[in-house]
């Protein structure tokens, strides 16, 4: 067995007693740069380019004859040496002196010589310097050798190691390992997903006390698949986990495997795990394994080998290690769909947990996790927020605070405000305002109109999302206006009813633009595609067609570059297939038709909501509520007597499901 403080212990004591060494790298740049300072130091010492080379006879004779030369040195070698000196101009004469080098050749000295060729040396100071040959031959030598050795290793080692960390590195794994002082995150950074917490808790405990599960003979799971959307907190909970188990957290993405070079990938693997026993217990976290663990039959083109031969590698791997050696795999994905169902069968991935999309509970508990350091004002609702926010991953809910900071500290107020949160929520779904999008008098009249009938079909039709509001302020890229619902509670079920309500309600605004300008724009588009699909939802797969039955048409559809679905034959006849068609439009034609009746019956309050809306751009729900049922905007003292007054049976029940901002009028 092995004790949980021995190897972190004996890793801190090598981490304070190891000296600290320079790095490889920076010597070779230092010593780069003593041998250019060497050569120029050479060069400029030995003085080549301010020295003129003259003959010794007769011109060095002649200057020590004419008395110009007082002084010079000689700088002694094996067979001779070389003079240096300054000949005086001659008198009279404004030029400048002359630096002079002579070779001589030969046992003498410069005055035997002199005295040779009849020169007088009265007066002439000599100095001798000696000089070593070899050393100087072996700087001249060695330093244009180390230069160009330098240039290889800026120009071709440096650029290997940056593709594959060293050329004799290329198989190590590049898993990164986050050690204990540094892994601070725990279940309390965690919110939103508490089964998934629950799902590792016994994770957790084999890691703190092995011995518990294993006396009694069982067995933890060798690995941890988690599946999810993307920005649920997969690897949050992965780091979480090592966080409250007190082990060594390896990381390592699953495009790290795969590489250009044949074997790489398997190699990688091998290391990757080697270096897991040696720190066990530990956790080895691969995110986005999909890039690894893609199925090995792909059906059109072949496969990629390399991929096969890693993922091969990991198969091999997770089947010859033992969870008795305390290292636990886990891995995330948002595509489990496309993984090899080799790695999900028992044995490897043992637990697989789904994090999904966080419920009402879960939003609210992650807005209250983020907001922990906003500085938010006493009134601000939470729940209410949570509320509006359905499909929105714990990544957006984080976002969305972060915005709503942003603008409060953007207006130079103390605190975030309700206001700030909702422009926020708004800003993350559907996009920025767009009031520099400036809008004619024709195409606002049509754009508060087209929404006015989707407030107004949605409120009268029965068991429909509450309304939020209304705008005819540009959003993003593509909605001119919008009307929002916000829900009260998480569905996971749709009523036939409510499905055509729905329907009904995104047939609002074309009918409104229809009946009051007797014609029809583009901006419905969005309506009539999100209409359609519900529709042909309804017939195909919920089974809510009158004239077909409770049948389920096709098949769902797959992805086709698994090559599993490509020769997918239907399995209804042509003539169902038209049947089909012709239920989806009659589903269709009689939502507008009744939309149309509502907007016919109501049309007084349609002009209101749409007047109103041209004179503030932005309606409340509570706003078109009571246009439709007052046929006025309360003030604040009538609703709240009529708040104090209304009976709670008068109010229909309502049953939400997931918010939209339905009936978007596009560009």
């Amino acid at each position: 067995m092995y004790p949980r403080s021995r190897k972190p212990q004996d890793d801190d004591r090598k981490t304070k007693t190891e000296p600290s060494r320079m790095p490889i790298r920076g010597m070779v740049v230092w010593l780069l740069l003593l041998a250019l300072f060497l050569i120029l130091y050479h060069f400029f010492a030995d003085g080549s380019g301010s020295y003129k080379e003259i003959p010794f006879n007769p011109d060095f004779v002649t200057l020590v004859k004419e008395g110009r030369v007082q002084e010079c040195e000689v700088i002694e070698e094996m067979s001779g040496g070389k003079i240096q000196g300054t000949a005086e101009p001659v008198v009279g004469s404004t030029a400048k002196p002359m630096r002079f080098r002579v070779y001589y050749q030969g046992q003498e000295s410069v005055q035997e010589l002199l005295l040779k060729y009849g020169a007088p040396i009265d007066g002439l100071q000599v100095r001798y310097r000696p000089q070593n040959p070899l050393l100087l031959h072996f700087i001249s030598g060695a330093v244009p050798f180390l230069l160009v050795l330098g240039l290889l290793y800026f120009l071709f080692i440096r650029q290997i190691r940056s593709v594959g960390h060293g050329a004799l590195s290329f198989g190590k794994s590049r898993a990164r390992m986050l050690a204990r002082d540094k892994n601070r995150i725990t279940f309390q950074d965690v919110a939103g997903i508490d089964e998934a917490k629950e799902d590792v808790q016994e994770i957790i405990e084999f890691l703190k006390d092995p011995k518990r599960f294993q006396k009694l003979g069982g067995r933890i799971p060798k690995g941890v698949l988690m599946m999810g959307p993307p920005g649920t907190g997969k690897t949050l909970l992965a780091k979480a986990i090592a966080g409250e188990a007190d082990v060594p957290f390896f990381t390592i993405s699953g495009s790290d495997f795969v590489e250009m070079f044949v074997g790489v990938g398997a190699s990688r693997v091998r290391d990757m795990f080697e270096q897991g026993k040696k720190h066990a217990p530990c956790i080895i976290f691969i995110d986005e394994i999909d890039a690894v663990g893609r199925s090995r039959f792909s059906g059109i083109g072949g496969g990629h080998d390399e991929r096969e031969q890693t993922l091969n590698a990991l198969l091999v791997e997770m089947d010859g290690f033992d969870t008795q050696e305390g290292v636990i795999i886990i891995a995330a994905t948002n595509r489990p769909d496309v993984l090899d169902p080799a790695l999900l069968r028992p044995g490897r991935f043992d637990r697989q947990i789904v994090i999904d999309m966080p419920d009402l509970n879960g939003r609210e508990s992650i807005l209250k996790l983020h907001a922990k350091n906003i500085k938010l004002a006493a009134d601000v609702d939470l729940r209410r927020i949570a509320r509006g926010t359905p499909g929105l991953s714990g990544a957006d809910l984080a976002s969305l605070i972060n915005e709503a900071a942003l603008l409060a500290a953007r207006e130079g107020k103390q605190a975030v405000l309700q206001q700030d949160l909702e422009e926020a929520r708004d800003k993350v779904r559907w996009g920025r305002e767009r009031r520099s999008r400036v809008l004619d008098e024709k195409e606002r009249r049509i754009t508060a109109y087209h929404e006015a009938g989707h407030a107004l079909v949605l409120q009268i039709v029965p068991d429909t999302e509450p309304l939020h509001k209304i705008t005819i302020i540009p959003r993003g890229t593509a909605f001119l206006g919008a009307t929002m619902q916000l829900p009260e509670k998480d569905r996971y079920t749709e009523g036939r009813t409510k499905v055509l309500s729905t329907i009904t309600g995104l047939m609002g605004g074309r009918v409104a633009e229809e009946l009051t300008f007797d014609d029809i724009t583009s901006g419905a588009a969005s309506d009539l595609k999100e209409a359609t699909r519900i529709a042909r939802l309804m017939v195909c797969q919920w089974g809510m067609s009158k004239g077909l039955g409770p049948q389920t048409f096709g098949v769902h559809e797959e992805l086709l570059f698994l090559g599993r679905e490509v020769t997918r034959q239907q399995d209804f006849s042509e003539d169902t297939a038209r049947r089909i068609d012709a239920e989806v439009n009659e589903l269709l034609r009689e939502c507008y038709q009744r939309a149309k009746d509502i907007v016919v019956r109501n049309r007084e309050k349609l002009d209101m909501i749409a007047d109103r809306l041209l004179e503030r751009e932005t309606l409340e729900g509570r706003d078109v509520e009571e246009i439709v049922r007052y046929g006025r905007i309360l003030s604040e003292e009538e609703r709240e007597e009529r708040e104090e007054q209304t009976d709670p049976e008068e109010e229909a029940p309502r049953q939400e499901s997931r918010p939209k901002a339905t009936g978007t009028r596009a560009e």
